[in-house]
């Protein structure tokens, strides 16, 4: 795991936390965050870490959609805890479809959302963690500070 941050202290130093977790796959690769107190989705720019920066596109979010977002990331916390409790399988993560009705029409909903439109910016995030609880109905446990990518543009 990586060097834990006191939260009043990211806050200081301008890191944003994030709200909910779309994909993880060798680090965040999108969510819902929040930059300057306002809501805004990101999405990974490159999935090989490696070779490039952490760049992400990063567009604002509406206030509806950021609550279906938060409503189906409650449910996605609430399977989290049971399964680290022991008393849900895998078999029961609502992430996988036909488990969660209401999950299943959030996502129906949310996906056209999750996409990065044309106008959206272009940013490098540096990560830091918390040390809490990786999945909670406040978020995740890395908080995020953005920085202006150079020589980037906005087109996929």
């Amino acid at each position: 795991m990586a060097e834990v941050w006191d939260e009043r202290q990211l806050a200081a130093d301008g890191f944003e936390h994030v709200y909910a977790e779309l994909d993880w796959y060798d680090g965040p690769r999108s969510g819902l965050v929040g930059i300057g107190g306002a809501p805004h989705y990101f999405q990974c720019h490159d999935v090989d870490f490696s070779v490039a920066p952490d760049e992400y596109f990063v567009w604002p979010a509406d206030e509806k959609l950021v609550a279906l977002e938060r409503e189906q990331w409650a449910v996605f916390v609430e399977w989290n805890q049971r399964h680290e409790e022991g008393s849900a399988g895998i078999d029961r993560d609502p992430g996988q479809g036909g488990v969660d009705a209401r999950y299943d029409e959030l996502t129906a909903v949310l996906t056209p959302y999750r996409q990065a439109p044309a106008d959206a910016q272009l940013l490098v995030a540096e990560w830091r963690y918390d040390g809490g609880e990786p999945y909670r109905a406040d978020g995740v446990y890395y908080w995020v500070r953005w920085h202006k990518a150079r020589d980037a543009q906005a087109s996929s």
